[in-house]
């Protein structure tokens, strides 16, 4: 029998990014009313420029509410779990530049951890 852990077996991408994309009702704060979706698009759009889109490498995506509103618009970078807060598109170059493409997490856009909804 083979051993398939996931310890041995390398990850079909090396990173995924996730953009919260969700809208919430009634004014409450969400990352859709913040710019996320154009974010998100600019994102796909400098990754493949990158040369950095496939397999084994990273994967953009898009997710609903990730309940950490209060620091949107937000993003995350798995494996690490890193979490970002941005502003537009230069951070976002910044972030697939910086992480997506040398592994180095950008700082000044890290979103404290004690933020939620």
């Amino acid at each position: 029998m083979s051993d398939t852990s996931s310890a041995n077996t390398p990850s079909y991408f090396q990173r995924h990014i996730f953009f919260c994309l969700n809208e919430r009702e009634g004014g409450q704060a969400c990352c859709a009313h913040q710019g996320a979706a154009a974010a998100f698009e600019h994102c796909k759009s400098a990754v493949k420029a990158a040369g950095l889109a496939g397999p084994g490498q990273v994967r953009v995506n898009r997710a609903g509410c990730m309940d950490r509103c209060a620091g949107g618009p937000v993003a995350v970078v798995y494996p690490e779990a890193i979490w970002y807060s941005y502003v537009d598109k230069e951070d976002i170059d910044e972030i697939v530049n910086s992480h997506l493409k040398h592994g180095q997490v950008v700082t000044r856009l890290l979103l404290p951890a004690g933020v939620g909804r």
